[in-house]
């Protein structure tokens, strides 16, 4: 996976991400594109097929950026710990020859970031140790880089904001723990990204983000840790979970201010975003993109029943999959659903929300029940009914996925980015 520039990195005593994005930049000097690296967080092992086979098509890096909800010592929804993420990772690559660089990442590294630890209301000193643990379990792994977002604190009242000191000197905790962990034991330089695109982190505007980049800089410098600082900063750039309109204004002002400490800006919640070339153009860094492919993944299976239904009527196959069924009934029984209910929805009850909306709650929460054994059974007879027919279903599945990272891919402009690297 471009071992010659990971090894470039390890020369140089720096991060891959940091070398890459030094790269991106040494490059737009010679042809005048600017790229935006594109991050596909990791929410199924069909999602990571998918976007290793899109890179090396494109011949472009890919990231790969896990929460805690995801990837974890106590094997997150995907059952993989991060171990086991980093070694499906390179089995997956090198089953297809790839030759590109991986950056594997923590995404959402904090307190409360996990959903057990926000649902059993744990206190403040086991969250943080087990995020530290978890921080510890990636470096031992092999993770490129981490996202530190201490950003949420459950004993914040809701109409409150976390102090900006708080976040600050708690980002430096967790960037102090991860050097002294890394530096001890003689692992590689990682990178690291900050913040967070949400309004309780404090840094929906622009004088507390440059409070925040100050307080961070001085605390770094006060723990001796002036040559670390994160690549990345995540920005609020108009996109959440309900809209799709990316903010180049909005975009560029927060770049300017990153560059002025040595960063790049980061978007979160790309999914459906109408207007992805934008990104480049504004100068972000990275984007990540997660839930939009659960939905692709979810057609494709949809497209596979249909398929499968047609078969079965005509007496072609002796029994079906249910897939469809399973996924709905593993997704309410996982309750996980709850977590997207709107306001004036009915959280006890997914039949009295509308059609529309139930449909949009399963999708989005099949990424949670990918690995629940009913699911993984169906899938996997769905599969066979199919392959029987000469249907290759794996494949329908992944290429509806990297249909939707392509445009990604394209608009932001890295197409061949690894040979110039």
């Amino acid at each position: 996976m471009n071992k010659a520039l990971r090894a470039k990195a390890k020369e140089m005593d720096i991060p891959l991400m940091e070398l890459i994005l030094r790269r991106v930049d040494e490059i737009e000097k010679t042809d005048g594109i600017k790229r935006t690296i594109f991050a596909a967080c990791p929410n199924s092992i069909s999602v990571i097929k998918a976007a290793l086979r899109a890179s090396k098509r494109w011949d472009s890096p890919v990231k790969f950026p896990a929460t805690l909800n995801q990837v974890d010592t106590d094997l997150g929804y995907t059952g993989l710990s991060q171990e086991t993420f980093v070694k499906t990772i390179y089995s997956e690559a090198k089953s297809i020859d790839l030759q590109v660089p991986v950056i594997i990442a923590v995404d959402h590294g904090g307190p409360w970031l996990k959903d057990k630890h926000t649902l059993e209301r744990w206190d403040f000193d086991r969250t943080f140790n087990w995020v530290k643990r978890s921080i510890e379990a990636a470096i031992v792994a092999g993770y490129d880089l981490i996202h530190i977002d201490p950003t949420v604190d459950i004993t914040v009242p809701q109409d409150k904001q976390i102090p900006i000191k708080l976040v600050a000197d708690r980002t430096i905790e967790l960037i102090d723990h991860a050097e002294k962990f890394r530096s001890s034991r003689g692992y590689n330089r990682i990178a690291y990204e900050v913040g967070t695109e949400e309004v309780h982190g404090g840094l929906a505007d622009i004088q507390t983000f440059r409070i925040f980049l100050d307080l961070l800089k001085n605390g770094l410098r006060d723990k001796g840790l002036g040559g670390v600082w994160p690549c990345f900063i995540v920005g609020k750039v108009g996109t959440d979970l309900h809209t799709n309109t990316f903010d180049p204004e909005t975009a560029r002002t927060l770049t300017t201010i990153a560059r002025e400490y040595g960063s790049v800006i980061k978007g979160h919640y790309t999914d459906d975003v109408i207007n992805p070339g934008d990104y480049p153009l504004s100068g972000m860094g990275a984007a990540n993109v997660g839930p939009e492919f659960t939905v692709m993944e979810y057609k494709g299976l949809q497209e596979l029943e249909e398929i499968e239904q047609t078969l079965y009527q005509k007496g072609e196959l002796p029994g079906k999959s249910n897939m469809g069924r399973s996924l709905r009934e593993a997704v309410i029984n996982s309750g996980r659903w709850k977590k997207w209910v709107l306001h004036g929805e009915d959280p006890s009850d997914i039949n009295s929300i509308s059609p529309e909306r139930q449909d949009w709650l399963v999708m989005t929460g099949c990424r949670y029940i990918w690995e629940n054994q009913e699911v993984t059974e169906a899938r996997r007879q769905l599969y066979e009914n199919l392959e029987s027919h000469s249907v290759h279903a794996e494949d329908i599945v992944l290429l509806m996925i990297e249909s939707a990272m392509d445009k990604y891919f394209e608009a932001f402009n890295l197409k061949g980015l690894n040979t110039l690297l």
